[in-house]
């Protein structure tokens, strides 16, 4: 569904991304995992168009993403969960929620029902602003925000951080449900190695920029772990 194919990056003259390869097939949870600082981040904003690339392709579902701007990229069905629960704080929940709207295929004018019975506290807070909720609530706001769309693809930029644990416990169970249920195609960023293994079926490590290791979950062991994701 996601293909990427010998990407290049720079933050001015300083060569962020190299080479770099990374396919999320259709129907799967991948995780991208690394380091601090390894580049995951500044890849899934060059993805979604916030990030220029000097070099390589971005395709997805057949789109030629280089081609698209960034306020195109998210009706092609793909929603974007950012690093740091980025809400938007003077808005209400609700209009929070309807932000997404215009960007459906279907043109539909109302929050999809299922929204909140992934998150009832949502249907509860309808009337308060982003910025007044907790952490978690937030955490819940912004990926209900980016289900609104009805994407094929979500990308969650660390959605546990931060965040408590009960509240995590009902992430991870959330996107088993949409990945294994629904059968929506994840690609998720995430520190926590048991919070990665319970969720996602495949992994894909950076390091330093470049992609070194990739394959299946159970594939993930512990020379890898000591060499690119222990600190």
């Amino acid at each position: 569904m996601l293909q990427i194919e010998q990407l290049n990056q720079y933050y001015g003259q300083s060569h962020t991304l190299w080479d770099l390869d990374l396919q999320v097939p259709e129907g799967t949870c991948t995780c991208l995992m690394g380091r601090n600082g390894v580049g995951k981040t500044t890849l899934l904003q060059c993805v979604m168009g916030l990030l220029p690339i000097r070099s390589g392709e971005i395709r997805f579902a057949g789109n030629n993403l280089n081609k698209q701007i960034a306020e195109r990229r998210a009706p092609l069905g793909i929603g974007y969960v950012p690093q740091g629960r980025q809400t938007f704080p003077m808005l209400t929940v609700e209009e929070n929620l309807r932000i997404g709207l215009p960007a459906r295929k279907d043109k539909a004018k109302q929050i999809p029902p299922f929204i909140f019975e992934l998150f009832p506290v949502l249907k509860e807070m309808l009337g308060r602003k982003g910025g007044d909720l907790s952490g978690g609530q937030q955490q819940q706001l912004v990926i209900g925000r980016a289900l609104v769309l009805d994407p094929k693809l979500l990308i969650l930029d660390e959605p546990t951080e931060g965040i408590q644990p009960n509240i995590v416990q009902e992430i991870g169970d959330i996107i088993l449900r949409l990945n294994r249920e629904i059968g929506l195609t994840v690609l998720l960023v995430e520190q926590k190695l048991p919070f990665a293994r319970k969720v996602a079926d495949r992994f894909c490590i950076l390091d330093r920029g470049r992609h070194v290791a990739a394959g299946e979950m159970g594939q993930l062991d512990d020379e890898l772990i000591r060499q690119y994701l222990t600190v």
